[in-house]
């Protein structure tokens, strides 16, 4: 029988939702993918090239536990350059995408019992990170009004002694919205750890994101490739966390992950060295594409009371249509041949909103909105 840590995990349903479309597709069905938080971009060339030569140099076995320390470096300076903060390389862990960083962080953090206080919605895996270790999510409810931004007196509201961690996502996932800076001010003065998931900070289209660690050192910052740099297959992210916790997050690595790909941590270093001008040339696209989708959805009559400016998603209130947003969702996936993702997915506030991700092209964005205007047209 299996464990019942694994039993009680609820599963990711944007992926239950690509698993049904792909089965459709298998069926001769032309899907449009606008559930799936991946970048439609070719990872960039010199980043390719490096991981090649990486791979024909020799760059094949175990590096060091924490990271090549060359890679380390190109972080703490990357950090320093975008926000001003100074980063040690011995502060820094690199992982085999952002998910194993979280999955240590939280190990080497809580105990059983301890909270970690979350906004509703949020990205749908972090309750059973937190869970898995033994570890309560504490939910703080956010709101479309304020462009699903934490209200500082919420989360006050919620602390107690077993409080161990704020969780923060800007930009974020569902949302697209960013915390702004007076806020992020607030929650880091606040006593507990700051966990800070970073891994959409680059793709900001109005305003500016701001890292946790601008504002206080009591934190934990997850970031990655995957997204800003088209490098989801290629798995490459990296924890950055206070001295005090480093030993102890590095014994989870030598025992569950021993390094990250010694060869994709040679293309990381060319990424963060090399790729600036394909990033902007993405997000010009990405941008063009936010703002056309916007418009078209207002059209619709989906809510979007602010528009969101970073990440590459849309998370618009679909309430006047259903109370359901899965058997919604997968709906829409079966008549209208369009993915998209079911707002419970990320929490009970996210009920009644659907998830839009403009990570596609814009002909197949244009199709893909077609087919959803004249699905909801029959639905009327």
């Amino acid at each position: 029988m299996a464990s019942r840590r694994t039993e009680e995990m609820t599963s990711f349903i944007v992926m239950d939702v690509l698993e049904r479309a792909c089965v459709l597709e298998c069926e001769g069905k032309n899907i449009v993918h606008l559930e799936v938080g991946e970048p439609d971009f070719d990872t960039p060339a010199c980043i390719k090239d490096a991981a090649c030569k990486a791979l024909a140099d020799g760059f094949t076995h175990y590096t060091h536990s924490l990271g090549m320390l060359e890679l380390r470096e190109a972080i703490c300076e990357y950090y320093h350059d975008t926000y001003g903060v100074t980063v040690d390389p011995d502060q820094v862990v690199v992982t085999s995408g952002s998910s194993p960083a979280i999955f240590m962080l939280f190990a080497a953090l809580l105990e059983a019992g301890d909270q970690v206080i979350l906004s509703d919605p949020h990205y749908a895996c972090y309750p059973n990170f937190i869970k898995f270790v033994g570890g309560v999510p504490v939910t703080v409810p956010v709101f479309e009004e304020d462009g699903f931004q934490f209200r500082p007196e919420a989360i006050k509201a919620k602390l107690s002694d077993r409080t161990q961690a704020i969780f923060i996502n800007s930009p974020s996932n569902p949302t697209g919205n960013l915390l702004s800076e007076s806020r992020m001010q607030a929650i880091a003065d606040m006593s507990p750890w700051i966990v800070s998931d970073e891994i959409y900070h680059g793709l900001v289209y109005e305003g500016k994101e701001h890292s946790i660690l601008e504002f206080t050192d009591r934190a934990f910052v997850f970031n990655g490739f995957s997204k800003l740099f088209a490098m989801t297959g290629l798995r490459l992210g990296y924890l950055i966390a206070p001295k005090a916790f480093m030993r102890p997050i590095q014994k989870v690595q030598q025992n569950f992950f021993i390094s990250a790909n010694a060869m994709i941590q040679k293309a990381g270093i060319a990424a963060l060295k090399e790729a600036g001008d394909d990033v902007k040339q993405m997000k010009r696209i990405y941008n063009e594409r936010r703002v056309y989708m916007i418009k078209r959805l207002r059209e619709m009559g989906l809510g979007i009371t602010v528009e969101p400016t970073g990440a590459f998603y849309i998370f618009a209130n679909a309430k006047h249509l259903s109370s359901d947003s899965y058997a919604l969702a997968f709906d829409i996936l079966e008549n209208a041949c369009v993915g998209v993702t079911p707002g419970i997915d990320f929490g009970q506030q996210g009920e009644g909103y659907l998830r839009f991700s403009y990570a596609n092209s814009m002909e197949n964005i244009i199709e893909g909105l077609n087919r959803l205007e004249a699905y909801l047209k029959t639905r009327s």
